[in-house]
């Protein structure tokens, strides 16, 4: 295929922010901007939906490789995507229209900034999808650092300047090291091209730094526990679409790092560090359940339970089976559609009463029955249960983890527990009970713009909890090809020894 559908997918959000950049900014043109970038996103959403239709999953090459020299003999401009990353762009081009159509009511100064906000931080994050070379990845992948800091930092609550610097301060911190660890690749090997350094391999004397460096980044990024810290102040803080863009995709990247880097680049170094991944994913998912108990905002909850599900994915990642692998894949796209739409939903009632304790509310099932369906139907996703796609996720990876070490398995096995505790008490005290308080009886149902929001974020969780087929044979064949190469490679080095 002649056509560049990568870099029309990348670019396409970018030329979207720069009209709306040059519309004129009086009032009435603000409905035109929101037109015009809901147009761009899913237009990007259509073709994403294209390229997958057109994505050969019997192979685990990397396809629709665009390559061009930009710093001459230095660094190339080249993209391409496999079973791993094309998911990953689908997710990013399906919540991105949604967070433009939910900016009704949230936003009410600035939105024309807002929107280009949104479009630059999609083409951006694609980018890190399509990345082919180590420099354009790392550029994309702290690119996306810079939209986000100032949607905290202007349109986020009271403490949005403290939240908003915590936030870049702690990723960027982190991704300081990445930067010197693909600098020192490029001087070992001679090339930051991702292709060519797999077929190559790095050595092992150099592995274990270099994997340190990028966990430091990746880390950061997920979070791991003990450097979640920033997650929860910067959700409270944000606007529900930047609470969204956050949990649904921000997170995500960290998670395809240590997948096509972490094992992929250092597989001696990952078998290394395994007990460390374990501990530290152990950690994160009891240690932040059992605090999102004790949470009375709606949306720090959440964003606890973010760390919880986000502690599995790097617990599947590194059980180096084809279970876990495909169960850590699953669960973030899962995790992706459902932290988005229960982001919505705290975003829905905030719109309405503007308090997000959980105290204020209680009994709205009587004058909100549609909210009160929906809202249950992602629950009971984040809580796993079978029929939705957090199921899926977390059971495959608990099998691929139950073939690595029982102990851990079953440690692990207790965050779904704790999961169903604290989502299901954060659903009766909302939803269920007398409706005491005086100003919730003037509560609206959801209008229409929010039934189609949460209607297309519930309608795939459902469908693929049932039907993931779909999604599993997109990601097996390269995920069967990751987990061989990296066998190989480890079982070849332990021969040498």
């Amino acid at each position: 295929m002649d056509f560049p559908i990568l870099s029309s997918l990348i670019l396409l959000p970018t030329i979207g922010a720069l009209f709306i950049f040059f519309t004129k900014s009086k009032s009435d043109e603000n409905k035109s901007s929101k037109y015009l970038a809901l147009f761009v996103t899913f237009t990007n959403f259509i073709l994403s939906l294209y390229l997958w239709y057109l994505f050969d999953a019997s192979t685990s090459e990397f396809q629709f490789i665009e390559e061009r020299q930009w710093l001459k003999g230095i660094i190339n401009y080249k993209v391409g995507i496999d079973g791993i990353s094309i998911l990953f762009i689908i997710l990013t081009t399906l919540i991105t229209p949604l967070c433009v159509i939910s900016v009704n009511n949230a936003i009410k100064n600035r939105l024309k900034d807002f929107l280009i906000a949104i479009l630059l931080m999609e083409s951006l994050i694609l980018g890190v999808f399509c990345s082919l070379d180590l420099v354009i990845f790392y550029l994309f992948f702290e690119g996306g650092l810079i939209p986000m800091f100032l949607i905290i930092g202007i349109w986020g609550g009271n403490r949005r300047v403290y939240s908003a610097f915590k936030f870049f301060l702690f990723t960027l911190l982190g991704s300081v090291l990445m930067l010197v660890a693909i600098i020192s690749i490029y001087w070992i090997n001679g090339t930051t091209d991702i292709n060519e350094l797999y077929l190559i391999g790095i050595d092992v004397k150099y592995q274990k730094l270099l994997w340190l460096a990028f966990f430091s980044s990746f880390a950061v990024k997920t979070p791991m526990w003990p450097v979640h810290t920033w997650l929860p102040d910067a959700h409270v803080e944000a606007p529900t679409a930047g609470s969204v863009l956050l949990a649904a995709i921000l997170l995500k990247m960290a998670g395809y790092g240590f997948i096509r880097f972490s094992l992929g680049l250092f597989p001696d170094a990952s078998e290394y560090f395994v007990p460390l991944i374990y501990f530290l994913s152990l950690v994160a998912i009891i240690y932040t359940s059992l605090v999102a108990l004790m949470q009375d905002d709606m949306k720090k909850l959440i964003a606890y339970s973010s760390v919880a599900h986000m502690g599995f994915v790097t617990l599947g990642i590194f059980t180096f089976t084809q279970q876990g692998i495909e169960g850590s894949i699953f669960q973030m796209i899962s995790h992706g559609l459902i932290s988005a739409a229960l982001f919505l939903c705290v975003g829905v009632v905030y719109d309405r009463m503007h308090t997000r304790l959980i105290s204020d509310y209680g009994g709205i099932v009587s004058i909100m029955p549609k909210y009160a369906i929906l809202f249950m139907v992602f629950t009971l996703g984040a809580v796993g249960l079978p029929g939705t796609t957090g199921f899926i996720g977390e059971f495959l990876i608990l099998v691929g983890a139950f073939k690595k070490s029982f102990l851990v398995a079953v440690i692990a096995s207790l965050g779904v527990i704790f999961a169903a505790a604290y989502m299901l008490w954060l659903y009766k005290r909302v939803i269920f009970g007398d409706l005491e308080k005086e100003n919730l009886k003037k509560m609206l149902d959801l209008n229409k713009s929010e039934i189609f929001i949460l209607s297309f974020l519930a309608i795939p969780i459902i469908f693929f909890g049932f039907y993931p087929e779909p999604l599993i044979n997109t990601i097996e064949v390269s995920v069967s090809n990751l987990i061989e190469n990296y066998n190989s490679i480890t079982n070849n080095n332990l021969v040498k020894k």
